[in-house]
């Protein structure tokens, strides 16, 4: 992975912040996640993630797009949260939420944190961006520390389209793309002054319109690609919740993001129920206008890798993507198409309890540092451990708490599921993760073991 591959596509001009390789990032972080971001699941040949990337991608052609798939992972503060306008308490910058490398660089938390410097650079009208994040979080099938966003935008000019008319040269664009058969439900108008309003001072409403019918189309043209190479997959393998004749249909939902307005979410219905895909809007003007391109108006999506592919693929556990086992990675193709994950083995489960009390006093601010009721933060469970059984735990669940009457301490009880991807853990070794966990917690989090 090639962490200053930014530095040679954008122009000089371009504000890039590469920081350190991401190879050095094992020296602040668990080795499970050093072993992730060595492993390039996003561009390796034969591996679910990659295979999704490049069908979205084919949706979006060069040259009016740019890809962006290498982008270090380690990113200042300023880009991951104050280039895209994150107020100072928003929860996200929380050390219970964000990697901190230090007090002004972080593991990125979303592909966002590349946008400023990208529509800055101004190299091409639009761009997708595929890369590895990391957020602290729960430990279940469907959650990962370490995971995988794409984000993708178009824009326009009003400088070099004819006569300024930005509607007109949406509109002439739009007619040149692909059309589909898509059932659509699209039943509210493109703003509403309180669910999803214009940015009045910057748009008119003949622009909006025209660019959310460019943007709606788009994805609907990825959905297209995407569902009907699935629905196809589970055809031929007999699957009993695909039916032929079912069409596909998407549905477009009002939506709030802090990067876009207006905003939407676009849900599918595959398999029986309606499912989020991915969110997109009008890109904030003012996060253009900081970039240096107050020219410039258009859309932006953004979508959880992981997520997707689970449901192309149907693959049931999020620690697959970074299996090294042929047993799984056969069973996909370098080519772009799309086969149902059959299950190699079932390895039993293995679950063990421990429940502690909370300290009543402390200085701590979470994130790792030993907590009371104050500042206890149930990452930092998840984080010791991952940080003790890395992919040997499936989940982990908070099955109890209780408050003392008199003392008003606070006690819980978490169950953890330990089991392997590839092989029967025995007993023994279950044991000896769960009493090094219960070391940890006492000597990081400070926790008194019941």
């Amino acid at each position: 992975m090639d962490s200053y591959r930014l530095a040679t596509i954008l122009p000089a001009k371009a504000s890039v912040v590469t920081a350190e390789p991401p190879v050095s990032i094992n020296r602040y972080i668990q080795p499970i996640r050093a072993k992730q971001i060595l492993l390039p699941v996003l561009t390796t040949r034969q591996r679910p993630l990659s295979l999704t990337r490049q069908l979205i991608e084919s949706r979006f052609p060069s040259p009016t797009f740019a890809y962006y798939n290498d982008l270090s992972p380690v990113v200042t503060v300023a880009q991951n949260f104050d280039s895209l306008g994150f107020p100072a308490d928003h929860p996200g910058r929380n050390r219970s939420d964000t990697y901190y490398i230090n007090q002004n660089t972080v593991l990125r938390t979303h592909t966002s944190a590349h946008e400023a410097e990208i529509f800055r650079a101004n190299a091409s009208e639009g761009y997708t961006i595929s890369a590895d994040v990391y957020r602290r979080d729960a430990i279940d099938r469907s959650h990962y520390p370490a995971f995988h966003q794409m984000e993708g935008a178009r824009m326009w000019d009003r400088r070099k389209v004819p006569g300024g008319n930005i509607a007109k040269a949406v509109w002439d664009d739009l007619a040149r793309m692909p059309k589909h058969n898509l059932e659509v439900e699209d039943p509210n108008p493109i703003v509403h002054p309180e669910r999803n309003p214009l940015q009045a001072e910057h748009h008119g409403i003949e622009e909006v319109e025209a660019i959310a019918a460019h943007l709606k189309r788009s994805l609907e043209g990825v959905v297209v690609e995407l569902f009907s190479k699935a629905k196809q997959a589970a055809v031929a393998v007999n699957s009993l919740d695909a039916s032929p004749e079912e069409p596909l249909k998407v549905r477009w939902v009002e939506a709030y993001f802090p990067f876009t307005s207006p905003s939407w979410e676009l849900e599918v219905f595959w398999q029986g129920d309606w499912l989020e895909i991915l969110g997109c809007g009008l890109t904030k003007q003012d996060l253009l206008i900081n970039a240096g391109v107050p020219d410039q108006m258009g859309w932006a999506f953004g979508l959880g890798l992981e997520r997707v592919a689970m449901l192309l693929f149907s693959i049931p556990d999020i620690r697959l993507f970074w299996s090294k086992d042929n047993r799984f990675l056969s069973q996909f193709s370098d080519k772009e198409s799309i086969n149902r994950f059959r299950s190699f083995s079932k390895y039993p489960e293995c679950y063990k309890d421990v429940s502690f009390w909370l300290r009543n006093t402390s200085n701590s601010a979470g994130g790792g540092a030993k907590s009371n009721a104050q500042d206890f933060h149930e990452n930092d469970v998840m984080e010791v451990v991952r940080e003790v059984a890395g992919d040997l735990v499936e989940d982990v669940r908070l099955v109890d708490q209780f408050q003392h009457p008199t003392s008003g301490r606070k006690s819980y009880c978490y169950r953890i599921n330990y089991r392997s991807l590839e092989r029967t853990l025995t007993n023994r070794e279950a044991n000896d993760l769960q009493a090094r966990v219960k070391e940890d917690l006492v000597e990081k989090l400070g926790v008194e073991i019941r």
